[in-house]
């Protein structure tokens, strides 16, 4: 096991696994969790509560520049008020992509999403850690499963929470765009790095992707 600060970036598309992976593998190497995708959706559930719609660009820009989120004891905090369960609702999943491809925001969260990584090991999750954030990252990983594997995912949580007016077909498209949205938008698109190492989860448990992680960090 590594004696030093290290850095482990995770990159995939939405509903592969990442945050719940990155969740468990900080858990068992004992190492800070830093959900930047959280950081985005924060931001995103402020922008629709101060009813500004989400495609205009200099308005979320202005609203981002009085806007506090912060990381503590593994909850997020916007505003100073925790919001873990709110930014988990579909409302937000159907509009983070417009946010979080505005290069203004880009900027200013990865300035926090570094600084962060500065004190002490982390392990962090989103679209462009391995490319932009922590592009000299120790360990990188890129996550990914089919479409159809993602849909069935997201609409079993959905289901779950109690979501209304929801149906596989919906989630699949709403997958898609956003996938569409974060590969092509112009700045840090969801790329894979060359050097990082792909994990495909659909066929694999939970389990079996975290004990894969962890026994290429410690160097099994």
């Amino acid at each position: 096991m590594l004696t030093k600060n290290f850095t482990i970036a995770i990159d995939g598309p939405a509903g592969a696994g990442k945050s719940t992976i990155a969740k468990e593998v900080a858990k068992i190497l004992s190492i800070e969790y830093i959900d930047t995708g959280a950081m985005y959706r924060a931001l995103t559930l402020k922008v629709l509560q101060s009813k500004i719609n989400p495609e205009l660009e200099e308005s979320v820009i202005e609203i981002m520049e009085t806007t506090s989120i912060d990381f503590r004891d593994n909850h997020i905090y916007l505003d100073n008020v925790q919001v873990d369960k709110l930014i988990r609702e579909n409302i937000i999943n159907k509009n983070v992509s417009f946010i979080a491809k505005i290069k203004e925001v880009r900027e200013g969260m990865v300035k926090i999403q570094q600084q962060l990584s500065k004190t002490k090991s982390v392990i962090m999750d989103g679209r462009d850690i391995g490319t932009v954030v922590l592009p000299n990252a120790d360990f990188k990983f890129f996550l990914t499963a089919s479409v159809e594997e993602r849909a069935i995912r997201r609409y079993k949580e959905l289901l779950e929470k109690g979501e209304a007016g929801i149906s596989l077909e919906l989630i699949r498209e709403e997958i898609q765009n956003r996938d569409r949205i974060d590969s092509t938008r112009e700045f840090s698109p969801l790329i894979q790095s060359k050097d990082a190492y792909i994990l495909d989860t659909t066929n694999k448990t939970i389990d079996e992707c975290v004990d894969e992680i962890v026994s290429i960090v410690r160097g099994r």
